[in-house]
């Protein structure tokens, strides 16, 4: 008796027990099954995509390397090139880039030529972008691409303000965000992250009548 008495009472600790919800149940067992290897891109040949075959054909001359990576094409441009590239991929009827969405410059100081200005381009027929870049040694400057797209003007001129890197034939190439006798460019590597020692101070000095306007 007192043995299935135990076994009773053992059988109704075990039914009282919290049962573990559905979903931490499967979790557990995601866990604790095999892990599936993360899905490798495509290799896609780039010479044999559309915009690059009809590219190279008509300004191969200008092109450096073309690189594809999850699904956008950057081409890699010839300075001297990048204004004839450009009126070339807006007006072309298979290309119709008629969008500058932006301009940007970055900053490698390892390298033997540190700066790149980077071009967004988009097709608002077509509805495919790309991405031109042009690398720049640290006294070249790159032909501005006003001519195309006006509102390159602002884009640009940021882009001098941040890094320095000048446009020739920018209609009104100055600082955009900083004042103009501000010294140095802050998106430069090389830059003090507060600024030159010393110049806030002179600059508020110099501009502002009381530190109390700050």
């Amino acid at each position: 008796m007192a043995g299935e008495k135990e076994k009773k009472v053992s059988k109704v600790k075990e039914e009282r027990k919290p049962k573990a919800p559905a979903a931490e149940e499967a979790a557990k067992k995601k866990a604790a099954a095999p892990k599936d290897e993360a899905p490798q891109e495509p290799q896609v040949d780039v010479d044999t995509l559309p915009l690059v075959k009809r590219v190279k054909e008509v300004k191969g001359e200008f092109i450096e390397d073309v690189k594809y990576f999850r699904g956008e094409i950057t081409f890699l441009v010839k300075k001297e090139g990048i204004v004839d590239l450009c009126h070339f991929l807006k007006d072309d009827s298979e290309t119709q880039f008629d969008f500058l969405t932006e301009v940007i410059g970055t900053h490698y100081p390892e390298r033997e030529k540190p700066f790149e200005v980077v071009y967004h381009l988009y097709s608002t027929s077509k509805k495919h972008r790309v991405r031109l870049k042009v690398q720049l040694a640290e006294d070249e400057e790159v032909e501005s691409v006003f001519p195309v797209w006006r509102s390159a003007t602002w884009y640009e001129r940021e882009v001098y303000d941040m890094l320095g890197i000048r446009f020739a034939n920018h209609p009104d190439l100055k600082r955009i965000l900083l004042p103009d006798d501000w010294e140095g460019h802050p998106l430069r590597k090389d830059y003090p992250l507060q600024g030159p020692p010393g110049y806030r101070e002179a600059w508020i000095k110099a501009h502002c009548a009381s530190t109390n306007k700050l």
